[in-house]
């Protein structure tokens, strides 16, 4: 079976880092008490590097924003689409508000097929 993969790419105040943490903190448990394999979330330490595309500039990245890169990882794209199912009707998840935190309009969120690493 093929493993399958969720990506995100977003950019949070940098003064709301402790508050996004928390939410994200919370979604992993939610994500993997329904089966995730793996749940990443990562802060910019290195990017943008000069001869490469950017980073910051991908993420839509302003001033006083911090770029997050994550991804969940999950037995299959079938075992996303029912764990993904069954965590947005999770009633832990329904008090989760992003508004405040960061904008989820400007996330940039797609699934992946494993290309290598099965």
């Amino acid at each position: 079976m093929e493993k399958y993969i969720d990506g995100f790419l977003l950019s949070v105040p940098t003064a709301n880092l402790d508050a996004y943490k928390k939410m994200a903190q919370r979604a992993e448990g939610i994500w993997r008490e329904h089966g995730a394999l793996d749940y990443r979330e990562g802060v910019a330490d290195e990017i943008d590097g000069e001869g490469f595309a950017s980073f910051s500039a991908a993420a839509g990245a302003r001033e006083g924003e911090t770029v997050v890169f994550a991804w969940i990882l999950y037995p299959s794209k079938e075992e996303r689409n029912r764990i993904n199912a069954k965590v947005m009707a999770d009633p832990r998840l329904a008090d989760m508000c992003c508004d405040g935190v960061f904008d989820v309009k400007r996330m940039c969120w797609g699934g992946f097929a494993t290309l290598v690493g099965n």
